[in-house]
């Protein structure tokens, strides 16, 4: 597997269970001679059977017969399409067969397969009934990779609606003709096509910093030999790898439809490849957990785990970082610093508001969750472009010389997101602030 010779899959999803992985009902039967037999279907599961590689090995959420019900009755198995022989080789064909392959949105490059399992021969992985466990191992890594698939995307949305920006002409800039030599302007000269072309810049810079800083805790979490730097890793990821990866996702589905959005009727059909974006960047807002799964783990677990010392190296670094700048003369950063404050506060606030409500009835802190999961991702790529202004500045006054250019653009984008984006921290306080009495009043015959 690790050379590539191989693949693998996850396979959990059930026809009836996607979430709620407690219901499964594949089964898994011990034998004599050590080895399992599994019986039971799976649906959804990426790239589930091709001809790419040599084999593929199916890593299996089953349930071993008279095993404890729900979550904590699941094993883990691990079976392949081909049993290998001895030396590594690929022997004979596994009780595994595809009963059907999706027709999907987007993302058809990848088969997406339904299963079925038939007496297939698998062996466990870890301990019995510690599936669940030993699947999340890998959880968190691949959760920001799922992020950073949404940021991949938002990327590339970007880079493609500029190019057509600079090209495509149409109309005269508001400001009179930028272009007087061609027959109308590029449509890059309209204050509305850079609203949209400024949000997917800012989203794509501000995500790609933010998932540095989960990357480097992730780095340190795995490799650090300091305890207390190692604990604080795990806290930061922990907290924020559910942000990560919807917040990522929703911004990279927002840029891709802004792309659309700039081509026009261009844009729409397929000829310039950016509807495929859209269709592409759905799918990452719901495997993995979907996003507002994602929210929900954020505050009804992490927040509230080990006495709320996760919130602590995300909080602190915010803190720290507005204290250090807190007295800073120049008036753009200035604007910044009291622009973070402000939406740092609105967090604050969320957070006693989910902390005081939630204790007391758990669907206050649901009602908030998809809201305050926004809000805690703003807030943190808020922090990333303030410190890389700070940077900005400093490097520029030391002489930037070939790199000025970068540093200058660096400094605008933070502007933008200070000025256009991170205000709607204000009215996610707001929304998260009100509670949950509109969303559950309505009664579900009114539906």
């Amino acid at each position: 597997m690790a050379s590539g010779e191989w693949s693998g899959t996850m396979c959990l999803t059930e026809s009836h269970c996607g979430t709620d992985l407690g219901l499964l009902r594949t089964k898994a039967d011990p034998q004599a001679d050590g080895s399992f037999k599994l019986t039971g279907s799976k649906i959804f599961i990426s790239a589930g059977d091709h001809d790419l590689t040599d084999n593929v090995v199916h890593l299996v959420l089953a349930r071993i017969a008279d095993a404890p019900a729900g979550v904590k009755g699941i094993s883990l198995f691990l079976v392949p399409k081909f049993l290998p022989h001895d030396d590594g080789s690929v022997g004979a064909r596994n009780g595994v067969s595809v009963a059907g392959i999706e027709h999907k949105m987007g993302l058809k490059a990848s088969a997406t397969c339904q299963i079925n399992f038939d007496d297939a021969t698998g062996w466990l992985v870890g301990q019995p009934h510690k599936g669940m466990a030993a699947m999340f191992t890998m959880m968190n890594t691949e959760r920001v990779s799922v992020g950073v698939q949404g940021l991949g995307i938002n990327e590339i949305a970007y880079q493609s609606a500029v190019a057509y920006a600079k090209e495509r002409l149409q109309g005269r800039s508001l400001s009179g003709a930028k272009r007087p030599d061609l027959a109308a302007d590029p449509i890059i000269v309209h204050p509305d096509v850079r609203r949209m072309l400024m949000t997917m810049r800012a989203y794509a810079e501000g995500c790609r910093a933010l998932g540095q800083w989960c990357a480097r805790a992730l780095d340190a979490e795995k490799h650090s030999d300091d305890p207390e730097v190692k604990q604080r890793a795990t806290d930061f990821v922990a907290l924020m790898t559910p942000v990560v990866k919807a917040l990522f996702t929703d911004l990279g589905f927002d840029a891709a439809n802004l792309a659309v959005q700039t081509y026009g009727g261009h844009g729409y059909i397929r000829e310039h490849g950016v509807e495929q974006f859209a269709r592409d960047a759905r799918i990452a807002m719901i495997y993995e957990g979907t996003n507002g799964v994602q929210a929900l783990d954020l505050v009804g677990r992490k927040l509230p785990a080990n006495m709320g010392r996760n919130l602590r190296p995300f909080f602190h670094a915010v803190s720290n970082l507005l204290e250090e700048m807190a007295g800073v003369e120049d008036k753009a950063l200035k604007a910044y610093v009291g622009g973070m404050q402000q939406a740092f506060g609105a967090l604050q606030l969320s957070t006693a508001t989910i902390a005081q409500k939630g204790m007391k009835d758990p669907e206050e802190a649901g009602a908030a969750a998809t809201d305050y999961l926004r809000l805690m991702g703003l807030v943190g790529i808020g922090y990333c472009f303030l410190k890389a202004s700070k940077i900005a500045y400093a490097k520029l006054a030391e002489g930037a010389g070939d790199d000025e250019g970068f540093y200058k653009a660096k400094i605008l984008t933070a502007g933008f997101f200070f000025d256009r984006i991170l205000p709607q921290a204000t009215a996610m306080f707001l929304a998260i602030k009100s509670g949950k009495r509109s969303l559950m009043a309505l009664d579900e015959a009114a539906f």
